[in-house]
């Protein structure tokens, strides 16, 4: 389990495709400082496992399931990535509870800089969005953020500077693909009310 709160921008040292998976290594100092093998490391909101590491670098594997469902065959050495180490029990739940399950992608339609503030509407698959509601939580490439607002097939999102520092969404463009995970607790809402 995550929050949603970026604690790192990692880059992408190495992919390695294997046809029906691939091995990536990441260089991340902050988030391998106290990885230990099989720990689960947030990579844009898709949770995988530290299958080696070393000095400043981890790797883990992607297997069809999930290069199916996300961004990550697209990405190439020099990438950027938002990382996260998942959830202690004791500490602070700063965004929401993110599962690291990605439910879909989404496709950047426009970024509009304000003044203090950036917009950003990201168009989903209609079924995704009976799950987004105003003002609730939504997960980016792995980062915790509100919905403003919501319609058939788009959402959108204001970005604060801070966010777009020291995460990935601060370089994402019109087209840009993006990992959505929705809010799980209306998932569950969902299927326990059509029971």
């Amino acid at each position: 389990m995550f929050t949603g709160i970026v604690e790192e921008k990692g880059a992408i040292d190495s992919v390695t495709d294997h046809v029906d998976a691939l091995r990536i290594r990441i260089i991340a100092p902050t988030v391998v400082s106290d990885a230990t093998h099989g720990a689960s490391i947030s990579v844009n909101g898709i949770c995988l496992t530290v299958a080696d590491h070393g000095e400043g670098w981890f790797e883990a594997d992607v297997m069809r399931e999930t290069l199916e469902r996300t961004s990550l065959r697209s990405l190439s050495d020099g990438d950027s990535v938002n990382l996260e180490r998942a959830a202690r029990v004791d500490g602070r739940l700063g965004g929401h509870i993110v599962q690291g399950h990605v439910d879909g992608v989404g496709v950047i339609a426009y970024v509009r800089p304000e003044e203090r503030w950036t917009i950003i509407s990201i168009g989903v698959p209609r079924e995704l969005t009976r799950y987004i509601v105003e003002k609730g939580s939504i997960t980016v490439d792995g980062v915790s953020l509100t919905v403003v607002s919501v319609d058939d097939g788009s959402f959108t999102v204001s970005l604060i500077p801070t966010t777009l520092t020291d995460t990935t969404l601060g370089m994402r463009n019109v087209g840009d693909v993006v990992n959505i995970e929705v809010d799980v607790l209306a998932k569950y809402v969902e299927k326990l009310v059509a029971r």
